[in-house]
């Protein structure tokens, strides 16, 4: 009997091991619902805003958009003639759909060698690494929702070429981002 009850610790220990949100939150409107369902999300955001100044609301907003909170989001496959796969739109991957370049510079800048993009806390940070470095190097105020979006959507220099300009959905998604990032920004005061 000892043996078989090690055996399914051993079994559950390694099972709780590998698992991971790869599922989306199930209320996606309420930033309370989120926080409540997900605990560990409060804690990579707060340490976040302490570290790179960035607000919860401004991260959850985007992080929202670009992956729905799934830790393994990955764009669509391109297809030929409609049927014959020819890879994925982009190398972007995880929470923050962080670009392979991009997660490679974000790891050598910040010596996090380690650092996983279906890990809530690294691509939070990720993303509190990137838009610091927007606010830095082209001012936008990192409460500024609409526009860090777009930076980190088309990256910084594209965002001063105004490649975004020639995007009304793009636009559009950028101001829905705003109005969730208000939204977070009114309800996380009220979560527990």
């Amino acid at each position: 009997m000892g043996r078989k009850l090690f055996a399914l610790l051993i079994v559950m220990l390694v099972a709780s091991c590998g698992s991971r949100d790869t599922t989306a939150p199930r209320n996606l409107d309420d930033a309370c619902s989120i926080l409540s369902e997900r605990p560990h999300y409060r804690r990579a955001f707060k340490k976040v805003e302490r570290r790179w100044g960035v607000p919860t609301n401004v991260m959850m907003a985007v992080m929202h958009q670009e992956s729905k909170f799934i830790g393994n989001a990955r764009t669509p496959h391109r297809y030929m003639l409609g049927i014959i796969p020819m890879g994925r739109q982009s190398s972007a991957y995880g929470y923050s759909q962080a670009l392979d370049s991009t997660w490679d510079d974000y790891r050598e800048q910040t010596s996090s060698r380690r650092a996983r993009r279906t890990d809530i806390d690294d691509a939070a940070d990720f993303m509190g690494w990137y838009m610091s470095g927007t606010t830095k190097r082209i001012g936008i105020p990192l409460t500024d929702a609409r526009n860090q979006y777009l930076a980190y959507h088309e990256g910084r220099t594209g965002y001063l070429r105004g490649s975004h300009n020639n995007k009304s959905w793009l636009l559009s998604v950028s101001q829905r981002v705003a109005v969730r990032s208000d939204l977070y920004a009114k309800q996380l005061p009220y979560c527990r």
